[in-house]
C-alpha cells in the first residue's frame, strides 16, 4: 500500500492544488491543517487541525497515517512566539526556533525541516509533490517581451537576487530601467498595489505597458519550502498595475491554475516569462 502524503498546510491555493494531485494520482494525502490558518479547500480531505506549537502532535499523527513523505505549503504568517501553546516537543525546540528565527524567515524553515527529517520523514518540496507547477522556460502566456521588457526583466532579477540574500523578499518591479518596489513581508499582492498608486509617469498604464514584475527564490533559501507562487490574482495585479508583465525564474517558481493564469495573461495583454536562473545572479 502506497504511504500518504503528508500535508502540513496553510491558507491559499498551493496546499489545495497539492492535495488533489496526490489523490488523484492514487498517492493519497494525510492533511494536517494549521490553527488559525485552516483553508476552507482542505476540509474534505482526510486529517486534522493542529497548533503551531504542537510539534510532536504534527510527528505523530503522520507516524500513525503511515506518511514517509511530508511537503509544507500553504500562507501561514509568523507568529507571536510567546503566545503559542507548545506541547512538550514543541517547548524542547522553541528556544531553537526563536534564535532562529531572528536570522530571518529561510533560518527559521530549515530548523523545521530539520526537525522533521530527525523523526525519518522525507521533507519534499512543493514542485515534488505537484510536478506540473513548476515554472517552464521561455514565454508561457501573452505577447513576446520586447528588449526592453527583457532588460527590465534581468534588472529585476539582479535586485530580487540581493534583496534574497538578505532574505528580504523574492520579488521585485522594475520600469525603464528604475526601480518601482521590491517586495518584503507585504507579498506580492500589495507590492503591486503600492505600483498602481505610482504615478503615470513612471510606471506602465493598459494602454501602454512598461515594466516588469519579477520573482525568484532567494540565493541560499531553503527550497523545498517557500518557493515564489504566482497565480491568477497575480496576473491581474501586474496588469492593473500597468505592467507588460510577469516573469518568474524557470524551474524555480510555481505556477497556481497556470491555464488559468495563461488565459488571464492573454485576455489583459501581459506577458508570463520563465527567465533562466542565472539571469543578472
Amino acid at each position: 500500500m502506497t504511504a500518504p502524503l503528508g500535508l502540513i498546510a496553510g491558507l491559499g491555493e498551493l496546499p489545495v492544488a497539492i492535495a488533489s494531485n496526490a489523490v488523484a494520482s492514487g498517492q493519497g494525502v494525510y492533511v494536517l491543517r494549521l490553527k488559525g490558518f485552516e483553508e476552507p479547500a482542505l476540509a474534505e480531505y482526510p486529517g486534522d487541525v493542529v497548533g503551531l506549537g504542537e510539534i510532536g502532535g504534527v510527528i505523530d499523527r503522520l507516524k500513525s497515517a503511515g506518511c514517509k513523505d511530508v511537503v509544507f505549503a500553504g500562507i501561514v504568517k509568523r507568529p507571536n512566539f510567546k503566545d503559542l501553546k507548545l506541547d512538550m516537543r514543541g517547548a524542547m525546540l522553541l528556544p531553537k526556533v526563536v534564535s532562529e528565527a531572528r536570522k530571518g524567515d529561510d533560518a527559521l524553515l530549515k530548523v523545521l525541516v530539520a526537525e522533521f527529517e530527525k523523526h525519518g520523514f522525507n521533507v519534499i518540496g512543493s514542485e515534488e509533490a505537484n510536478k506540473t507547477l513548476l515554472a517552464p522556460a521561455g514565454l508561457i502566456a501573452g505577447p513576446s517581451p520586447t528588449e526592453a521588457n527583457m532588460a527590465d526583466i534581468r534588472h529585476a532579477a539582479k535586485v530580487a537576487a540581493a534583496t534574497g540574500a538578505l532574505d528580504i523578499g523574492q520579488g521585485c518591479v522594475v520600469c525603464d530601467g528604475l526601480v518601482l518596489a521590491v517586495e518584503a513581508q507585504e507579498g506580492t499582492d500589495e507590492m503591486l498595489r503600492r505600483c498602481a498608486a505610482l504615478p503615470e509617469a513612471i510606471r506602465g498604464t493598459p494602454g501602454a505597458r512598461r515594466g516588469v514584475l519579477a520573482k525568484r527564490p532567494k540565493p541560499e533559501q531553503e527550497r523545498r519550502i517557500d518557493l515564489p507562487t504566482t497565480g491568477v490574482s497575480t496576473v491581474e495585479l501586474v496588469a492593473a498595475a500597468g505592467l507588460a508583465g510577469l516573469a518568474v525564474e524557470a524551474g524555480g517558481a510555481l505556477l497556481l491554475r497556470r491555464s488559468e493564469m495563461e488565459a488571464a495573461a492573454d485576455r489583459l495583454g501581459v506577458f508570463i516569462y520563465g527567465f533562466a536562473p542565472d539571469t543578472a545572479s
